[in-house]
């Protein structure tokens, strides 16, 4: 995929009764979907529900217990090159001395293969990456010594640089100023506009709900996966979050992983969030 007006490949996955285990526990118990090409979905739940674990699974960091994942109906590993990852800034280790520069010239390594070096293309489209991102001029520094909204956006252009199929990205809205929620949200219509299909994690219902065309509810287990207004209701949010969550005035506060007196509020979709 390059920035013209060719679109990529379509692509579909399928997870297949996937079973991820921790310790003999479940961290995914019997997950099934399937996302069409070129939508979007954003996948929502508590902590600890499992999300981070999905896309792991998905690209093959973790083992499968049970289960089975098809991208283009082919079992995971035939296609591996055309799903991009973008983790959460917390699972990066920072201090690792490398440029920006380097760190999105990683995302030509699938297509380079054993022993070979990055060609005149290859730098080509790390620059066009950069440049798409807004931070070029960020191209020798250090990785560790930018922002965490500039380590976002260099992430993000190490996704682009793969030239994906399917793109994963793990709460790439939390923890970043607003300037990079608008690219990022820039760039998710972008891709699809280039067939690219898109599944984020996200703690922002509205965000899902707005800016979705499937949303899947998960704990462990799939609670629900459709579109966002069949998806993100009372019950079915009751059921993801349990006793946890409450609702008051159209907020759902959520007493999941704090100390006492201390609570997450998260903003239930509106009405009209939902009809649009």
């Amino acid at each position: 995929m390059t920035q013209s007006a060719s679109r990529v490949i379509p692509a579909s996955l399928q997870v297949n009764h996937v079973t991820v285990r921790y310790n003999g526990a479940p961290a995914l118990d019997d997950v099934t979907f399937g996302v069409d090409a070129g939508l979007r979905v954003a996948v929502v739940g508590p902590n600890g529900a499992g999300k981070s674990t999905l896309f792991k699974a998905i690209v093959g960091l973790l083992p499968l217990t049970r289960g089975e994942i098809r991208i283009h109906d082919v079992l995971f590993g035939a296609h591996q090159e055309c799903v991009a990852y973008v983790p959460q800034r917390e699972e990066v280790d920072w201090r690792f001395p490398v440029t920006v520069s380097d760190v999105v010239m990683m995302g030509r390594y699938g297509s380079l293969g054993w022993l070979k070096r990055p060609g005149k293309r290859d730098r080509e489209i790390v620059a066009r990456c950069l440049e798409q991102m807004g931070v070029a001029h960020l191209a020798k520094h250090p990785i560790g010594d930018l922002s965490g909204g500039q380590q976002q956006r260099v992430f993000l252009a190490r996704a682009l640089a793969q030239e994906p199929h399917i793109l994963l990205m793990d709460e790439p809205f939390t923890g970043v100023d607003v300037p990079t929620q608008e690219a990022t949200l820039t760039l998710l219509d972008q891709l699809l506009a280039q067939g690219v299909t898109l599944i984020v994690s996200t703690h922002d219902l509205n965000l899902a709900a707005a800016h979705f065309e499937r949303v899947l509810l998960l704990n462990r287990r799939v609670i629900a996966y459709d579109t966002p207004e069949r998806v993100l209701t009372s019950e079915n949010l009751r059921r993801a979050f349990g006793t946890h969550a409450m609702f008051v005035e159209g907020n759902m506060i959520v007493d999941e992983c704090c100390p006492p007196d201390e609570y997450t509020t998260v903003q239930a979709p509106s009405v009209e969030t939902l009809k649009r």
